[in-house]
């Protein structure tokens, strides 16, 4: 292993165990989970998704936070970004004494305060190339939380590129881990890459690959989320399809599918092997929440609550899967939640503020609780507390 580089934790675990079981541990949450998932008290049945909160690749990546910070006591500890999209894990690290890292004003990461002798701890979502290299070039100590599911990924895409092939994610482009992503591609050579939000840009996409009538549409469209240099009509000969791991699976598969198609369309069946490749990059955690929240919303729900950082992209997917079948409140976290008047603030899916109800709990007889991968079980079971407080009721543990 590369001296100053490190990826597989310091055997620190049962050191600071005591500490994340005090900052992230509810014992109401492990209770609904002993009892099969649910709580019923006082007309109110609360029902807890299967599969719900803190990954494999979260859990791994605020632990090795931890492990970082007991491993290096007196260093400057540093955060590229956050380390997860949940504003009370990034504020626990504050107040372990991590500096956050934002950005400069001409939009990459502000690293002028790091020196050689400081540690600096990568996020789940990965960095880009370059912002791993400048960090390589300072010399500091590096610490790398990247996921390992991001880390599939970026070998699709560096596979696509080495191959001769264009990577066209489906992702937000404006996020960490598809930063990162597409930034693999230029390992070899000039890799290009196209980044697509949704099934609609997937469609104005394909209608260019068959037909190449739209190239304004495309121009326009893509504008900021192509590879520099990137030639619509030449680049587009050769796809490969990877995603960001937590977009909504279904959707990515489709676009995929739609994609072959295309290209099926313009070179022929025979001949989709030298032009398409697609794999399902999809992390098998967001794939597990995603599954659950749909098996939970079949059993008749009064309405869902979605407990998770507005930023964090699997939490917003959980709240479109749930809103197209129930009443859907996504929350960032238990304050959200106001028993003495009754209201809650939550985001309507694709709303880009919050809004407020009153008497939202009113007839409610059955309600559903999922969180996003990023956040810790205290902030769902906080969240729990709040809604048995709205109906005056409490259970004692």
């Amino acid at each position: 292993m590369e001296a100053g580089y490190f990826r597989k934790g310091f055997g620190l675990r049962r050191e600071i165990a005591g500490e994340l079981n005090a900052a992230y541990h509810s014992r109401l949450v492990e209770h609904l989970k002993a009892h099969d998932h649910t709580l019923a008290v006082g007309g109110l049945t609360i029902r807890l998704a299967r599969e719900f909160g803190f990954c494999y690749g979260v859990d791994r990546a605020v632990e090795y936070a931890y492990e970082t910070r007991k491993k290096f006591p007196d260093r400057r500890l540093f955060l590229v970004g956050e380390i997860i999209h949940n504003p009370h894990v990034n504020a626990r690290l504050r107040e372990l004494g991590v500096t956050i890292i934002g950005y400069a004003p001409e939009g990459e990461f502000d690293f002028s305060a790091v020196r050689p002798d400081d540690v600096v701890l990568i996020p789940a979502f990965g960095v880009t190339v370059r912002d791993f290299a400048r960090l390589e070039g300072i010399g500091c100590v590096r610490v790398d939380t990247t996921c390992g599911s991001v880390l599939n990924v970026w070998k699709r895409v560096e596979r696509y590129a080495k191959d001769g092939f264009t990577s066209v994610v489906h992702g937000k482009h404006y996020h960490e881990e598809t930063k990162a992503t597409v930034s693999q591609a230029g390992r070899f050579g000039e890799g290009k890459y196209l980044i697509l939000r949704d099934m609609d840009e997937a469609l104005v996409l394909c209608r260019w690959i068959a037909q190449g009538d739209n190239a304004a549409e495309m121009e326009a469209l893509f504008a900021g989320r192509v590879s520099p240099g990137f030639d619509f009509a030449r680049d587009l000969e050769r796809i490969g399809v990877a995603n960001q791991t937590t977009m909504l699976a279904r959707e990515s598969l489709a676009i995929a599918e739609r994609i072959g198609e295309a290209l099926a369309r313009r070179y022929g069946a025979d001949q989709l092997d030298g032009h398409f490749r697609s794999f399902d990059t999809i992390c098998s955690a967001t794939q597990d929440r995603q599954d659950a929240v749909l098996a939970l919303i079949e059993e008749s729900l009064d309405a869902m609550l979605v407990v998770g950082g507005y930023n964090s992209s699997n939490t917003t997917n959980l709240a479109r899967i749930c809103a197209n079948r129930v009443t859907t409140y996504h929350i960032a976290d238990a304050e959200c939640i106001r028993p003495e008047s009754g209201t809650i603030r939550y985001r309507p899916v694709d709303v880009a503020g919050e809004v407020e109800a009153a008497g939202w709990l009113d007839g409610v007889a059955r309600l559903g609780i999922t969180a996003g991968a990023s956040t810790p079980n205290n902030k769902i079971g906080e969240a729990i507390e709040r809604v048995l407080e709205t109906r005056g009721l409490r259970i004692d543990l």
